[in-house]
């Protein structure tokens, strides 16, 4: 992809809001003057991931992953810097300049992931156009889609298409246009034999899978044959971007109304999922006919603690799915349940009552799992006192893995009341049951602490420094960095000496620690340190002070996770100690002359100090015959030492 300008990357920062955007993959809470959520990174119940909309920077406590909007991108969604810049201009309407398709060179540089979402997007792209604008797509493609009902504003919202029925049409066109034969068949759109390559999906209408910022993950193809040899869907194969058990259907386009309506509806198929969205349900998803897993439902959790699971009215797989309500509960979420009608599932139902209606048949006919485990188990135990108490087992053995106490407990009060059973005896089961799951880590009690956030130390810097041992030379290099990106543009007083004259000037802090090291002829030796400073010292030269916003705008993320690390203060005082109690407690903006000269001071010392232990070392391997190498260290370790008294007396100065 093509550079963007800097000036329209300035005006793609400016205009994206980081809340608006992480909103849209984390249910976030105001906690504050910041917003709070569960991790997308990690699997956690107590939510430890920070949003600052003041700072424009998010910090993920679980997974150590922080950084600009354009760095949540990239970490979420496996995006390029480009690919984050041209989704969030895309979000906001900010025109790029036009762009040539990327050449097969090009392509070749790209990453593997990147290039099978590309690949997967040109597939979108040209199966929609099959069954638009070719005679093979309209009579056989979209005629089955309008067959279904389905208007063309909600075709073209899911990206619906057809693949032709022509062996390796696809094939033909994909490679034709510079696409390697390997990613066409790593995305699983091609297949080869005895040399022979072919399309997957030939014949097929085509529902793209979106990932939950809308990238095309991969496809499910329904055949248009009515022969029971033939599979009625296929779906793209496993590949590095495409993980059937970490995604659901219809997620990109739900998640906006779940965040809203604090529910997620979940059901079975592609039809169900694009029905109810025509019908107005648009806070709904699809495992995509597979047995829920526990990824899937954690994807959920990030956006609501509410599921509804939407049942065909026949379904003989209803037991089948009970594991599905019982990993629901085990991760401390809460399930109700809606039985269709017989015969209907909820694509016919959709299509059959208007939107009121399924609303209100939704709505009355959802019920917590224990009424519904319970109804559709009695079925079958026919009075039999023993199929009852296996029942009542099974209905337990839900309830035991509830992780919350108070939610047990009421559960605990409902089975007894149903079945007619001493409460105390419920209790008791459920607790026998959890007993015998102790060594199931997700029935333990979960804590309902808060993260605790501690201030950077000196053994905490690791966190910023690529997770490497951190000496103290390189500690002291962090320091150093960290006041001169916090406090680059702050005015600070100096002395000034010029022909034994000395006078008191204001200057930046920026250009105070510039002026000191440029003086020592220092520099940093950590890489990332190097480049910041080289890029403060540059903008010096164009007479440019930079703020620590500037460098959020970087393409080097290990850059931006550094400068957010920075800029996150880990304790915000509450304006309430001053108003309420006149008490001032001054905090590091207060002292920033005294805190400058200190880190300088401690930066020239250290660097001094690590000079005098490279000396001792080479005295020691020296040859004892070389007299002029040995006067020549010695006599700048004197030198050195001397240098390094001084500053203790200055540091002593300061500080006291």
């Amino acid at each position: 992809m093509a550079n963007i300008p800097a000036h329209i990357v300035d005006e793609i920062m400016q205009t994206a809001r980081i809340e608006e955007v992480i909103g849209e993959f984390v249910n976030l809470k105001r906690a504050g003057s910041n917003y709070k959520g569960l991790s997308p990174f990690t699997d956690e119940r107590t939510p430890s991931f920070s949003v600052s909309p003041a700072k424009q920077i998010f910090k993920c406590f679980s997974s150590g992953k922080g950084g600009s909007v354009v760095t949540f991108l990239m970490e979420k969604e496996h995006f390029s810097y480009p690919e984050a810049l041209k989704w969030l201009a895309n979000k906001y309407g900010i025109v790029l300049p036009e762009e040539k398709p990327a050449t097969a060179e090009e392509l070749a540089a790209i990453s593997e992931k990147e290039s099978l979402f590309i690949i997967n997007d040109y597939a979108k792209k040209y199966f929609a156009d099959q069954m638009h604008d070719t005679e093979e797509g309209q009579n056989i493609g979209l005629s089955y889609f309008v067959e279904r009902g389905f208007r063309p504003e909600i075709i073209k919202k899911f990206d619906l298409g057809y693949c032709p029925n022509k062996g390796d049409a696809f094939t033909q066109a994909a490679i034709g246009s510079g696409y390697k034969l390997e990613y066409l068949q790593t995305t699983g759109l091609v297949k080869s034999k005895d040399e022979r390559n072919f399309d997957f999906f030939r014949g097929r209408v085509m529902f793209p899978i979106h990932s939950s910022s809308g990238r095309v993950l991969g496809f499910g193809g329904r055949t248009l044959i009515s022969d029971k040899k033939v599979a009625k869907y296929f779906n793209s194969p496993e590949s590095p971007i495409y993980h059937k058990s970490d995604i659901l259907y219809g997620l990109y386009f739900a998640k906006g109304d779940i965040i809203k309506y604090d529910n997620c509806f979940l059901c079975e198929g592609y039809t169900d999922v694009i029905s109810l969205h025509q019908s107005g349900l648009q806070n709904v998803v699809a495992s995509s006919g597979t047995a829920l897993t526990k990824e899937q439902i954690r994807l959920v959790r990030r956006f609501t603690q509410n599921i509804t699971i939407l049942y065909d009215g026949d379904s003989a797989g209803i037991k089948a799915s009970f594991r599905g309500i019982d990993l629901i509960l085990e991760e401390g979420m809460n399930v109700k349940v809606v039985l269709f009608p017989e015969g209907e599932d909820p694509d016919s139902y959709a299509k059959s009552h208007s939107s009121q209606e399924l609303e209100e048949f939704v709505q009355s006919h959802s019920q917590d799992f224990v009424t519904f485990k319970t109804e559709i188990l009695l079925k079958d135990s026919q009075n039999d006192p023993l199929k009852k108490a296996e029942l009542i087992r099974d209905v337990v053995q839900s309830v035991s893995l509830i992780p919350d106490t108070i939610t047990r407990n009421i559960y605990i009060q409902e089975v007894a009341q149903i079945f007619d059973i001493s409460e105390q005896i419920i209790a008791s089961e459920v607790t026998k049951k959890r007993a015998g799951n102790q060594g199931n880590t997700s029935l333990r009690p979960e804590s309902k602490q808060s993260p605790q956030f501690q201030a950077p130390s000196e053994s905490q810097a690791t966190v910023a420094l690529e997770k490497k041992p951190v000496d103290i030379y390189t500690f002291q290099e962090f320091s150093l960095i960290r006041v001169m990106v916090k406090y680059s543009v702050f005015a600070i007083s100096t002395i000034h000496r010029e022909e034994n004259e000395e006078k008191e000037v204001e200057t930046s802090v920026i250009e105070l620690i510039c002026h000191e090291l440029a003086k020592d002829g220092l520099s940093f030796d950590y890489p990332l340190f190097h480049k910041i400073h080289e890029i403060f010292v540059e903008g010096l030269k164009e007479k440019t002070l930079f703020e620590p916003s500037f460098f959020l705008k970087n393409e080097d993320q290990e850059l931006v996770k550094l400068i957010s690390e920075i800029i996150d203060d880990k304790y915000e005082l509450s304006p309430n100690w001053l108003a309420q109690h006149k008490i001032f407690t001054p905090g590091e903006r207060d002292k920033i002359p005294q805190l400058i000269m200190d880190e300088i001071y401690h930066f020239k010392k250290s660097k001094i100090e690590s000079r005098i232990k490279e000396i001792q070392i080479q005295l020691e391997n020296l040859d004892p015959q070389d007299d002029e190498q040995f006067n020549v260290l010695l006599g700048e370790q004197v030198f050195l030492d001397r240098i390094k008294g001084t500053l203790a007396r200055e540091l002593n100065r300061i500080i006291h």
